[in-house]
Protein backbone atom coordinates (compact mmCIF):
# COMPACT_ATOMS: atom_id res chain seq x y z
CA UNK A 1 0.00 0.00 0.00
CA UNK A 2 2.69 2.37 1.10
CA UNK A 3 4.72 1.96 -1.71
CA UNK A 4 2.12 1.90 -4.47
CA UNK A 5 1.06 5.53 -2.82
CA UNK A 6 5.07 6.44 -3.47
CA UNK A 7 4.77 5.50 -6.62
CA UNK A 8 2.07 7.64 -6.81
CA UNK A 9 3.92 10.60 -5.57
CA UNK A 10 6.59 10.04 -8.01
CA UNK A 11 4.35 10.00 -10.50
CA UNK A 12 2.72 13.14 -9.89
CA UNK A 13 6.38 14.63 -9.41
CA UNK A 14 6.93 13.44 -12.81
CA UNK A 15 4.13 14.95 -14.07
CA UNK A 16 4.52 19.06 -12.23
CA UNK A 17 8.36 18.75 -13.59
CA UNK A 18 6.57 17.94 -17.17
CA UNK A 19 4.35 20.94 -16.74
CA UNK A 20 6.61 23.19 -15.35
CA UNK A 21 8.80 22.37 -18.44
CA UNK A 22 6.16 23.19 -20.54
CA UNK A 23 5.92 26.54 -18.53
CA UNK A 24 9.55 27.14 -19.36
CA UNK A 25 8.48 26.52 -23.23
CA UNK A 26 5.90 29.24 -22.92
CA UNK A 27 7.93 32.05 -21.20
CA UNK A 28 10.10 31.26 -23.76
CA UNK A 29 7.83 32.13 -26.08
CA UNK A 30 7.19 35.26 -24.22
CA UNK A 31 10.71 35.95 -23.86
CA UNK A 32 10.75 35.89 -28.07
CA UNK A 33 7.46 37.43 -28.06
CA UNK A 34 8.80 40.66 -26.15
CA UNK A 35 12.10 40.92 -27.03
CA UNK A 36 11.34 43.36 -30.28
CA UNK A 37 8.86 45.86 -28.53
CA UNK A 38 8.10 47.40 -31.66
CA UNK A 39 6.80 44.43 -33.67
CA UNK A 40 4.57 41.89 -30.69
CA UNK A 41 1.91 40.21 -31.82
CA UNK A 42 -0.73 40.93 -29.01
CA UNK A 43 -2.76 37.75 -29.80
CA UNK A 44 0.20 35.34 -29.53
CA UNK A 45 1.30 36.74 -26.34
CA UNK A 46 -2.31 36.48 -24.70
CA UNK A 47 -2.20 32.68 -26.16
CA UNK A 48 0.95 32.25 -24.47
CA UNK A 49 -0.62 33.45 -21.21
CA UNK A 50 -3.89 31.67 -21.65
CA UNK A 51 -1.28 28.32 -21.65
CA UNK A 52 0.61 29.04 -19.11
CA UNK A 53 -3.07 29.65 -16.90
CA UNK A 54 -3.73 26.13 -18.08
CA UNK A 55 -0.57 25.00 -16.78
CA UNK A 56 -0.56 26.33 -13.03
CA UNK A 57 -3.89 25.08 -12.82
CA UNK A 58 -3.10 21.68 -13.73
CA UNK A 59 -0.19 22.75 -11.24
CA UNK A 60 -2.27 23.77 -8.57
CA UNK A 61 -4.67 20.52 -8.95
CA UNK A 62 -1.29 17.63 -8.92
CA UNK A 63 -0.02 19.65 -5.74
CA UNK A 64 -3.45 19.16 -3.89
CA UNK A 65 -3.23 15.93 -4.53
CA UNK A 66 0.04 15.39 -3.90
CA UNK A 67 -0.33 17.20 -0.43
CA UNK A 68 -3.31 14.90 0.99
CA UNK A 69 -1.79 11.85 -0.40
CA UNK A 70 1.54 12.58 1.17
CA UNK A 71 -0.15 13.48 4.59
CA UNK A 72 -1.82 10.09 4.28
CA UNK A 73 1.43 7.99 3.99
CA UNK A 74 4.14 10.46 5.82
CA UNK A 75 3.84 8.64 9.26
CA UNK A 76 3.80 5.16 7.39
CA UNK A 77 7.12 6.12 5.50
CA UNK A 78 8.46 7.72 8.43
CA UNK A 79 8.33 4.46 10.58
CA UNK A 80 9.77 2.20 7.90
CA UNK A 81 12.20 4.89 6.10
CA UNK A 82 14.54 1.53 5.28
CA UNK A 83 12.18 -0.24 3.48
CA UNK A 84 11.84 2.99 1.37
CA UNK A 85 14.79 4.38 0.97
CA UNK A 86 15.24 3.84 -3.29
CA UNK A 87 11.93 5.43 -3.86
CA UNK A 88 12.44 8.24 -1.06
CA UNK A 89 15.78 9.11 -2.73
CA UNK A 90 13.74 9.25 -6.34
CA UNK A 91 11.35 11.64 -4.87
CA UNK A 92 14.17 13.70 -3.61
CA UNK A 93 16.04 14.12 -6.59
CA UNK A 94 12.76 14.86 -8.66
CA UNK A 95 11.95 17.77 -5.56
CA UNK A 96 15.21 18.87 -5.85
CA UNK A 97 14.48 18.98 -10.00
CA UNK A 98 11.38 20.64 -9.33
CA UNK A 99 12.85 23.26 -6.84
CA UNK A 100 15.53 23.87 -9.62
CA UNK A 101 12.61 23.92 -12.41
CA UNK A 102 10.87 26.61 -10.12
CA UNK A 103 13.74 29.21 -9.69
CA UNK A 104 14.45 29.28 -13.39
CA UNK A 105 10.68 29.45 -14.01
CA UNK A 106 10.60 33.02 -11.55
CA UNK A 107 13.77 34.17 -13.28
CA UNK A 108 12.47 34.00 -16.52
CA UNK A 109 8.55 35.45 -15.20
CA UNK A 110 10.37 38.76 -13.63
CA UNK A 111 12.61 38.92 -17.16
CA UNK A 112 9.72 38.94 -18.99
CA UNK A 113 7.82 41.01 -16.98
CA UNK A 114 10.48 43.78 -17.36
CA UNK A 115 9.75 43.37 -20.98
CA UNK A 116 6.26 43.87 -21.36
CA UNK A 117 6.74 46.35 -18.96
CA UNK A 118 8.35 48.36 -21.72
CA UNK A 119 6.27 46.52 -24.16
CA UNK A 120 3.17 48.29 -22.55
CA UNK A 121 5.26 51.54 -21.61
CA UNK A 122 6.23 52.09 -25.69
CA UNK A 123 2.47 51.37 -26.38
CA UNK A 124 1.12 53.87 -24.28
CA UNK A 125 3.82 56.74 -25.32
CA UNK A 126 2.48 56.04 -28.49
CA UNK A 127 -1.32 56.12 -27.83
CA UNK A 128 -0.32 59.56 -26.15
CA UNK A 129 1.20 60.86 -29.34
CA UNK A 130 -1.76 59.81 -31.39
CA UNK A 131 -3.98 61.86 -28.68
CA UNK A 132 -1.96 64.47 -28.75
CA UNK A 133 -1.59 64.86 -32.81
CA UNK A 134 -5.47 63.77 -32.96
CA UNK A 135 -6.39 67.12 -30.42
CA UNK A 136 -4.01 68.99 -32.24
CA UNK A 137 -5.71 67.91 -35.59
CA UNK A 138 -9.06 69.26 -34.71
CA UNK A 139 -7.64 72.48 -32.96
CA UNK A 140 -6.63 73.52 -36.31
CA UNK A 141 -9.74 72.19 -37.66
CA UNK A 142 -11.83 74.34 -35.50
CA UNK A 143 -9.82 77.17 -35.77
CA UNK A 144 -9.93 77.31 -39.98
CA UNK A 145 -13.70 76.37 -40.15
CA UNK A 146 -14.47 79.66 -38.05
CA UNK A 147 -11.69 81.79 -40.16
CA UNK A 148 -14.30 81.22 -43.14
CA UNK A 149 -16.86 83.39 -41.75
CA UNK A 150 -15.03 86.34 -40.38
CA UNK A 151 -17.65 89.04 -40.02
CA UNK A 152 -16.81 92.60 -41.41
CA UNK A 153 -14.53 94.32 -39.09
CA UNK A 154 -14.91 97.76 -40.73
CA UNK A 155 -18.45 98.85 -41.29
CA UNK A 156 -20.50 101.69 -42.18
CA UNK A 157 -22.94 102.79 -39.48
CA UNK A 158 -24.58 105.65 -41.46
CA UNK A 159 -27.83 105.36 -43.44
Amino acid sequence: MTSTALDMLEDSLNQKLEIMNKIQEENSKQKELLSDSDNVDPEAFDKTLDNKGEYIDKLNGIEDSFQILFENVKADVGDNKELYNCQIKRIQELIKAIDSARASIEEEEHNNKALAEKYFSNERAKMSAGKKNSAAAFNYYQTMSKSKDIPPQFMDQKN
